[in-house]
């Protein structure tokens, strides 16, 4: 299959939050709760080894407090051909600081990635899916081509708006449309709520197969619904790297390999080529729902 002309791409990405997720976006103290990060520095090795075995190149959003922690395995990443993606700094919300706070949070997620792997990335995943109202027009002119924060689709791609305004009394109303491409996420695709335990918060914990029926009927039905969309999975290492979980990553990536015209592709390949089909101007009269009214 040609990977200009796919039926359905398919990225598998991973959040190697580490420890930040505990320190950052939890704000725990508790040294047993801040371990279960540690976790993700073993998963990651048996992780790239299966992505190796099938000759599977997948995008990693990576934390500056997860790249100065364990450097040697964020180069790992990178020579092993993935791509690296913006990931904040300690997994904390860019909407808890000012203008100045949330520059200093990219900076520091920028210059970790550099300092550990010489990377500077073209794409940008917020922890915890969480924006401020200045996100979009930063990430801009941060240089980024691409965001994968946001629900406004399933499947298919579109342009983010800045200048947004929303009350509880008066209509809504739509921003500008800017050029950054949005690759759309979901909580229902994303091993975290299903799978990790936190007491008086997320019960987690489900069976591997009945995650496996709802990963796989998405699936299906993008792969029969929606063409050329991209189907994106949100994996955390230390989540999905245990042994029965392992097991279900591998026969999800068998189901979606056996589909006539499926691809598997990192989520920078797949945003480039999908801008290049769609520059904004057509994009935004042919979308008229996403660009709003006029």
């Amino acid at each position: 299959m040609n990977v200009s002309d796919p039926r359905l791409s398919c990225a598998i990405t991973f959040d190697f939050d580490a420890m930040s997720v505990w320190i950052g976006s939890m704000r725990s103290n508790n040294p047993s709760m801040i371990s279960r990060g540690e976790f993700g520095a073993v998963a990651t090795p048996r992780i790239l080894e299966m992505l190796r075995r099938r000759r599977m190149r997948a995008s990693w959003c990576v934390p500056g407090h997860t790249a100065l922690a364990y450097p040697d395995l964020v180069r790992r990443i990178r020579d092993e051909g993935h791509e690296l993606v913006h990931h904040g700094w300690v997994h904390e919300n860019p909407a808890s600081f000012d203008e100045a706070g949330e520059r200093r949070v990219l900076d520091r997620g920028l210059e970790a990635l550099d300092r550990t792997a010489g990377v500077r990335p073209r794409g940008y995943r917020s922890p915890a899916w969480d924006l401020s109202p200045r996100s979009v027009d930063l990430l801009l002119e941060y240089g980024f081509e691409y965001d994968s924060s946001c629900m406004g689709s399933d499947f298919f791609p579109y342009y983010l708006r800045s200048g947004d305004r929303w009350s509880l009394d008066e209509p809504y109303v739509f921003g500008e449309t800017r050029p950054l491409v949005e690759l759309p996420v979901t909580w229902g695709l994303d091993d975290f709520p299903p799978f990790e335990f936190i007491l008086g918060s997320n019960t987690g914990l489900s069976a591997p197969s009945a995650v496996e029926e709802t990963w796989k009927g998405d699936f299906d039905y993008a792969h029969a619904s929606c063409a050329g969309g991209l189907f994106t999975l949100t994996l955390h290492p230390q989540v999905i790297g245990r042994g029965h979980r392992m097991l279900l990553l591998e026969r999800l990536i068998d189901h979606f390999a056996s589909r006539e015209g499926v691809v598997f592709e990192t989520l920078g390949d797949y945003a480039r080529r999908w801008r290049e089909r769609n520059p904004v101007e057509s994009w935004k009269q042919a979308n008229p729902s996403f660009a709003g009214p006029r």
